[in-house]
């Protein structure tokens, strides 16, 4: 099966798409057929194959590459779903249901228009979708999506300084765990390793697998272990420089690296 890996213009979120014998490169901007509609994608990775093993149930179709009539009608599109965005803010606060609109969106065939939302609990919105529909006249899709999906639809800066890495090349989340920060060594304190999400940080899974397999080679904290200067007691490691901190029955404390230990136990 021949598929492209596509992605949203406003949306950095990987969909898998039924290929066309059509030449395409990355960034291209083509017509896809979905559940939803016509949808505008921006091509991540040109058409390949895909083995049986590795097989991906496709998203949608390719119909064709987009066209300037088209990025016309997306950006027109744009403009009519900030104007339904604004009309849906105020049908939630007259029925006072407790959900935070994210953003609207039409399909590029305005044949749906679809409101995507956060919420702390289950959302009776059937009067809602029933309002929307008479206004505009489309079929009405109210999807209710996670914290961390807020955060990539709106985008913003981390507190390194860079703009949120789901934002920008994170293409689907990856788990992360209270582990990983206790593997680091990092303050376990909620605002030092929390997104603007609220949730665990995605960096924290980035350089976990050195920190566990370093982690793994080295003594562990109160174990007593040889020296080139005999036998002392770790009280403290520094896996990024890999070098641990040795105390004798003098109180003597020494700095060791790691390759000076391993030479000592051969």
């Amino acid at each position: 099966m021949r598929i492209i890996t596509a992605t949203y213009p406003d949306f950095l979120q990987k969909v898998y798409i039924e290929a066309t014998d059509v030449d395409l490169n990355y960034d291209d901007y083509i017509i896809v057929e979905t559940s939803r509609g016509n949808e505008l994608l921006k091509v991540l990775k040109p058409p390949y194959e895909v083995s049986e093993d590795d097989i991906v149930e496709a998203e949608g179709k390719m119909l064709r590459i987009s066209t300037a009539e088209d990025m016309e009608r997306y950006e027109s599109n744009k403009l009519k779903a900030m104007t339904a965005y604004d009309y849906a803010n105020g049908a939630i606060k007259e029925q006072a249901l407790d959900m935070h609109l994210v953003n609207a969106k039409y399909t590029l065939d305005q044949k749906k228009l679809i409101f995507n939302f956060t919420a702390t609990e289950r959302i009776d919105f059937r009067e809602l979708v029933k309002v929307l529909a008479n206004k505009y006249r489309t079929r009405i899709e109210l999807r209710q999506i996670s914290v961390r999906d807020e955060a990539k639809y709106l985008g913003g800066i981390g507190p390194c300084g860079r703009a949120h890495c789901c934002s920008t090349f994170l293409g689907d989340f990856i788990p992360v765990s209270i582990q990983m920060a206790k593997n680091q060594d990092l303050s376990l304190s909620p605002t030092r390793i929390s997104g603007a999400c609220g949730r665990l940080m995605c960096c924290l899974n980035y350089e976990d697998e050195y920190y566990e397999d370093t982690r793994n080679k080295m003594p562990d904290v109160g174990q007593s272990i040889d020296t080139p200067n005999g036998r002392g007691k770790v009280i403290g490691i520094n896996i990024l420089d890999l070098v641990v901190q040795v105390k004798y029955e003098d109180d003597y404390i020494r700095e060791y690296h790691q390759d000076e230990l391993e030479a000592e136990e051969v």
